[in-house]
């Protein structure tokens, strides 16, 4: 078996207990500067493993199970990207997470190692090629979270957001597994390539098709997808800054990385017979975290309704498949990653010396540090979708796709009137944030707000990332145009097929 296959991961795993290791012999005030190392540990596995964007994608696949000829992991083009994605992910949030370390009572070690883990949990879930994989990938991913959400155990909303997410995580496990039971029972597999070659006898089973949907429900919940989104708002609101930061990002890219591989590596045939579910989902996600996130007060609530609105966009992409909408899905995700990341390294700071998490807090922030009120809106602007930033971009791509698509089926015109509907509502709530930084009123504590150099470092790699994805996007739309087209097989969407719907 060739290692190199597993590198980054078995590289995550070494860190994270070493991590663990090194809690046993540090003094207690040494022991926060392990997110420093484990940081920089990240960013070298990061940096060794970029070369893998730049050249022509593999495509391996090992632990084959039951005789198969294809295994359960799989190494290709899709695999690099997200496997990078999530690396720069964990980096940033660990990073976070020591300016965040004040408001930890104890355990900020098993912090930093948790965050690890649940890295890893999204590295697995890039190189799933088996329903047994990504079942398990996401368990790895939910039972860290639990764990990460409820961290903070003297605030009792923080153990509030671990239990409701223990109870929302247990059910979607429930749906997925007896919806990977149905699809073994009736496929006789459960790998994703040989169920592709079964597809087209599959498609008049109902047991498989009950199981598909079950296992779809499973991520939609995940992803937080309509009706599957009744955990986010408060899980974000209780979450500590870098769990939920990294719930956003990471845990969001896994769940779309896992349906990218179940719809269009599994049932491509399936998938473009059932667009019509997809733009109906899409469409409702995106007006129920716009319209919710209008009259929300606490900030992290309100990122939690945009996560929410997010989804949707991010589903633009996969109802409008196949090639260009998967592409812009990619790209979009990678300009949410510096987007959210760089709102939630300022949230995270600010809320460090307060408890309250009201919009009211972010008032004088112009004041107080116009680096951090910079960054907070240069990610407000990019997620509302204002040029030149990498949200407008995004935004363009997958409104393009879906327009493309509407050539042969005219749902997906009002797919797009409903992403204009929700980027117009989006903007309100969001330069609400801006007008509280610098028009907002006064704020009783006028300090400086002082925060690391990593914390400055980190920011200032999210603003260029939003800036470079927004500007010189041609390198990342190139780089996830070759990750789809290596990895994925989407039916394209005819004439005949659009009559049949």
């Amino acid at each position: 078996m060739n290692l190199s296959l597993f590198q980054s991961e078995i590289a995550v795993v070494l860190l994270g207990l070493g991590v663990l290791l090194a809690d046993l012999w540090l003094p207690s005030e040494a022991r926060n500067k392990l997110g420093y190392a484990a940081a920089a540990g990240l960013v070298a596995i990061f940096l060794y493993g970029f070369r893998g964007l730049l050249i022509d994608p593999v495509h391996v696949s090992v632990f084959p199970i039951g005789g198969s000829k294809f295994g359960m992991f799989i190494q290709d083009g899709l695999a690099v990207y997200f496997k990078q994605f999530f690396l720069l992910a964990a980096a940033i949030v660990l990073l976070m997470s020591v300016e965040y370390s004040s408001r930890f009572t104890a355990g900020i070690s098993e912090f930093y190692s948790l965050t690890l883990f649940a890295l890893l949990g999204m590295l697995f879930a890039a190189s799933s090629n088996d329903f047994v994989m990504m079942f398990v990938s996401l368990e790895l991913i939910t039972i860290t979270f639990v764990v990460l959400n409820s961290f903070q155990r003297n605030r009792m909303a923080s153990l509030e957001a671990g239990v409701k997410y223990l109870i929302i995580g247990a059910l979607a496990s429930a749906f997925m597994v007896f919806g990977i039971a149905l699809v073994f029972g009736s496929a006789g597999t459960t790998n994703f390539e040989e169920v592709r070659a079964l597809q087209k006898t599959l498609a008049a089973n109902p047991v498989f098709l009950v199981g598909l949907l079950l296992v779809t429900v499973g991520l939609g919940f995940k992803i937080a997808a309509v009706p599957f989104q009744i955990w986010a708002p408060d899980v974000y609101q209780g979450s500590p800054a870098p769990a939920t930061a990294f719930l956003a990002v990471g845990s969001k890219a896994a769940g779309i990385v896992l349906l990218m591989r179940v719809l269009f590596g599994a049932v491509p045939m399936l998938t473009s017979h059932a667009t019509k579910l997809l733009i109906v989902v899409a469409a409702i996600t995106i007006l129920y975290g716009a319209l919710c996130a209008i009259p929300q007060r606490n900030i992290k609530r309100l990122m939690g309704y945009s996560s929410i609105a997010n989804a949707g966009f991010l589903l633009l992409g996969v109802a409008a498949a196949p090639h260009e909408g998967l592409t812009a899905t990619l790209y979009y995700l990678t300009g949410y990653l510096f987007t959210v990341l760089a709102a939630f390294l300022v949230i995270a700071v600010v809320l460090r010396e307060t408890e309250s998490e009201d919009i009211s807090v972010l008032h004088g922030l112009g004041h107080r540090s116009p680096y951090l009120a910079l960054a907070l809106t240069l990610s407000m602007v990019s997620l509302a979708g204002v040029p030149p930033l990498a949200g407008f971009f995004g935004k363009f791509l997958l409104l393009r796709s879906v327009m493309a698509a509407g050539t042969l089926d005219s749902s997906y015109y009002l797919l797009v009137a409903v992403a204009v509907v929700g980027v117009v509502l989006s903007i309100y709530y969001y330069l609400g944030i801006i007008r509280a930084i610098y028009w907002g009123g006064t704020n009783p504590d006028k300090s400086v707000l002082r925060f690391g150099i990593t914390t400055k470092v980190a920011l200032a790699i999210c603003i260029a990332g939003m800036l470079y994805a927004g500007v010189l996007p041609h390198f990342l739309v190139q780089t996830a145009s070759n990750a789809v087209g290596s990895s994925l097989h989407p039916e394209p969407v005819t004439a005949q097929t659009s009559a049949a719907r």
